[in-house]
């Protein structure tokens, strides 16, 4: 078992937290740019808070 903090890290492009390497990432860990749904949402509407 691995603690978190020995996982690879990536800063999120849409909000510029960091977060770690998941399981189901382990293929795509280089495509993946966003922390979560929300974030990668937000960036294609244009970031948070915008009223479309």
């Amino acid at each position: 078992m691995r603690k978190k903090s020995d996982l690879p890290q990536k800063t999120c492009a849409t909000c510029g937290r960091p977060f770690a390497w998941r399981k189901k990432w382990a293929r795509v860990w280089d495509e993946v740019r966003h922390c979560s749904d929300r974030c990668r949402g937000a960036a294609r509407k244009g970031g948070f808070g915008q009223k479309t």
